[in-house]
């Protein structure tokens, strides 16, 4: 997944002459942001029982791991790369969790642990990415059955489910006056670490530039390979906290926890704005598009739709967002055909 020169179109001086409006408001994740709101608007008014505060609280909590997860696959994706792994993560992590409180752990140690185990899933990710020089794709569907048969090995078809009691009502449990769960405070402070990082920091214009052309990015500077590296073990790390998380928040610790995550994590991260082949991206597209997918699956639940129509449903919001984005990518390009857009005029 790298990008090349006719894939990604060059920013020039043109699209910042653009007006404000036009650069920040008519813009992908804008439109992520306006249908989510219509949506929201559309299930409270039509679906019954929508409008309860229950609703948003369990919508928050179902989606919190993929809210989770989906931060650093965003910066993951605008390098160009893709992390299949993850789900199967999530599942280890919790097989990990659960075995070690069976066996007499205290939880906050067995927490810790899975964050190592985490730590070291990225790390062996990214060594083969990066250092080895194989393909991320390749990879990540390798890690994702070697993590999804350990996860399964561990424990086989039994599950645990004996877990601190002041934990699992934590997971749960709403701000005090509100519907928001605990779980959202931790996603904030990540979501704004991760914003900072992304957007304002040399370390975020190096991913930016990695995605866009790796030759280019190494000629500026950027230690291409460590940054790789670094986001790699971010994601295994987050993806082990998702999988804490997930643990607690249905009680039990099983070898198939999680199957499938991290198609529903791509599908948000895609819809989201963040291009397949790197380079571009923001995160409140990704958090919008997370919202969106959840919003959606939710209303249409409470109107009786099976989940296989939700699939079905999400699958061709995906696929229309990506074509679209292809389009109006082809439009772009267009309009700086040779001799429309002088060479001078490239930044």
């Amino acid at each position: 997944m790298t990008a090349t020169s006719t894939q990604t179109a060059p920013v020039t001086m043109r699209d910042h002459a653009q007006p404000w409006v036009v650069r920040n408001l008519l813009t992908r994740e804008m439109a992520i942001v306006a249908l989510l709101a219509i949506v929201i608007v559309f299930s409270i008014i039509t679906i019954p029982g929508f409008s309860r505060p229950t609703v948003l609280t369990y919508l928050l909590l179902d989606v919190t791991p993929i809210l989770l997860i989906a931060l650093p696959m965003t910066l993951v994706m605008i390098t160009g790369e893709i992390d299949l792994s993850v789900g199967s993560m999530v599942g280890l992590s919790s097989v990990v969790t659960g075995v070690l409180v069976q066996a007499g752990a205290p939880f906050e140690l067995a927490a810790l642990v899975a964050l190592i185990v985490g730590v070291v899933g990225g790390a062996f990710n990214g060594f083969l990415v990066t250092v080895v020089g194989l393909p991320s794709l390749a990879v990540t569907i390798g890690t994702m059955a070697l993590f999804r048969g350990l996860a399964v090995g561990l424990l086989g078809t039994t599950a645990v489910t004996d877990f601190p009691q002041l934990w699992t009502s934590l997971s749960t449990a709403k701000i005090a006056g509100t519907t928001i769960p605990y779980v959202m405070i931790p996603f904030v402070v990540l979501l704004a670490v991760f914003i900072v990082v992304l957007h304002f920091t040399p370390f975020g214009r190096g991913i930016y530039a990695i995605g866009l052309s790796k030759a280019a990015a190494r000629f500026s500077g950027v230690n291409v390979d460590r940054t790789k590296l670094l986001l790699f073990i971010l994601t295994g790390v987050i993806s082990a906290l998702a999988g804490i998380f997930y643990t607690l928040r249905y009680g039990s610790a099983r070898g198939d926890n999680a199957t499938g995550l991290e198609l529903q994590v791509i599908a948000a991260v895609v819809l989201g704005g963040v291009s397949v082949f790197g380079g571009r991206g923001r995160l409140y597209g990704v958090v919008a598009a997370v919202l969106l997918i959840g919003t959606l699956a939710s209303a249409l639940r409470m109107a009786n739709v099976t989940s296989d129509v939700i699939n079905i449903i999400t699958g061709a919001l995906l696929i229309a967002s990506v074509v679209m984005a292809s389009f109006l990518g082809w439009l772009r390009q267009a309009r700086r055909r040779p001799g429309k857009t002088p060479a001078s005029a490239t930044a």
